[in-house]
């Protein structure tokens, strides 16, 4: 067997089969290695172990015993089967052999905070995440996808983990799909047809409720950056943010929580939602302020950012922006739209200020300018809206 020692981590690779004829045999190889290299976490790379036996799992069951820090990786679908059953990827770490895919030449069709969506043919895509430690994370948008599918949201399911480079890749199957973002585009005259069934897909997860504990507080994580703005301004605005954010009521109903049209698609005339990562529940005026972000405030200064991201000229997405707010709300009363608006700005503007500042946004003249914006924003809004609510 092969090992080596990187950070800490002693790393050994097992090939070939393991049976009763050998086990004592390998047991006796790895305790001489693990005794004679310091080391804090154990890994074994099953990446070339054709089979393991009964004997072979409790070599690996007296390792899991002796350490704190231990693991499985690259397991072969049929290893991995036998773990599986017997019980083992329930008491430890235990991580399937991924399959390599490259994006190279691939249309980046969709961007996130986490990762870019590419699509790799006519028929697949393929999420691609920004942290290469990100199985985690990768695991974790797949199980919200599914309780959202669960609970009737039409989303496309992952059904496939994968390495892209150093990172990992989630791969969804979405058959000749285009995004809002692409139709709009395409034909303007139509925008109105595209509100009404994102506006209908929108309201339906506002409606959808969820159990407890089974996707995160969107109200904690504001609460989270509103308390962080209470360096960056004046007292009594930041006493009113944070007493604003305190005063919404909890909701156990599903928001999306980036909500744009990049992100709702169009397959075989279904439409559909992906990039789940960012689920969780609360009260609708936080996805509105996603919402406000994702169409005007992140091009504000710069035009440029939004028909980068959004592939939409900037006013087309603000007028899509206002259609939208108008028809979730079913009204047309101008005055009305404005005043939600102006509640999901308060919103949008503390978290945009408080991720430009966390995204160094001191050190640059762009960052320092969209700083002044928000607190511009910020202390004209507070001295007129008194409660986030509608």
């Amino acid at each position: 067997m092969n090992w080596t020692v990187e950070k800490e981590t002693l790393t050994i690779a097992l090939s070939g089969h393991i049976d009763s004829g050998n086990a004592p045999a390998v047991e006796a190889e790895i305790m001489d290695i693990r005794g004679n290299q310091p080391h804090s976490a154990l890994v074994l790379d099953l990446k070339d172990l054709v089979y393991i036996s009964s004997a072979g799992l409790r070599v690996v069951l007296r390792l899991r015993k002796l350490e704190e820090d231990f693991k499985l990786v690259n397991a072969s679908a049929e290893v991995y089967e036998i773990l599986d059953m017997t019980g083992f990827t329930e008491m430890m770490t235990v991580e399937k052999a991924r399959r390599s895919l490259s994006v190279e030449g691939c249309e980046a069709i969709g961007r996130g905070a986490n990762g870019i969506v590419y699509r790799i043919d006519k028929d697949t895509v393929v999420k691609v995440y920004q942290n290469p430690d990100c199985l985690a994370d990768v695991q974790r948008e797949r199980e919200l996808a599914r309780k959202a599918f669960v609970l009737g949201i039409p989303t496309a399911i992952p059904y496939d983990v994968v390495r892209v480079g150093e990172s990992y890749g989630s791969v969804f199957e979405l058959l000749n799909s285009r995004s809002f973002s692409k139709l709009i585009a395409a034909d303007p005259a139509s925008m109105d047809t595209y509100v009404d069934l994102y506006v209908d897909l929108l309201k339906k997860m506002h409606s959808t409720h969820v159990k407890p504990g089974e996707m995160p507080d969107m109200k904690a994580v504001v609460l989270d950056w509103v308390a962080f703005l209470r360096d960056y301004l004046p007292a009594d605005q930041a006493d009113k943010l944070v007493a604003l954010v305190e005063a919404v009521p909890q909701r156990d109903t599903m928001l999306h929580g980036d909500y744009h049209t990049n992100n709702i698609v169009m397959q075989n005339n279904e439409v559909l939602i992906i990039d789940m990562d960012t689920l969780c529940v609360g009260h609708p005026v936080f996805e509105l302020a996603s919402m406000y972000l994702a169409f005007v405030a992140f091009g504000e200064l710069d035009h440029s950012v939004t028909s980068n991201f959004l592939k939409l000229p900037y006013e087309t997405a603000g007028l899509f922006w206002k259609k939208a707010l108008a028809r979730y709300l079913d009204t047309q009363d101008a005055q009305r739209v404005r005043e939600v608006e102006e509640k999901a700005m308060v919103i949008g503007y503390a978290r945009l200020m408080r991720r430009t500042i966390r995204r160094n946004g001191f050190d640059t003249e762009e960052g320092r300018a969209n700083i002044e914006l928000c607190k511009a924003h910020l202390s004209e809004l507070l001295n007129r809206v008194n409660t986030l609510t509608f």
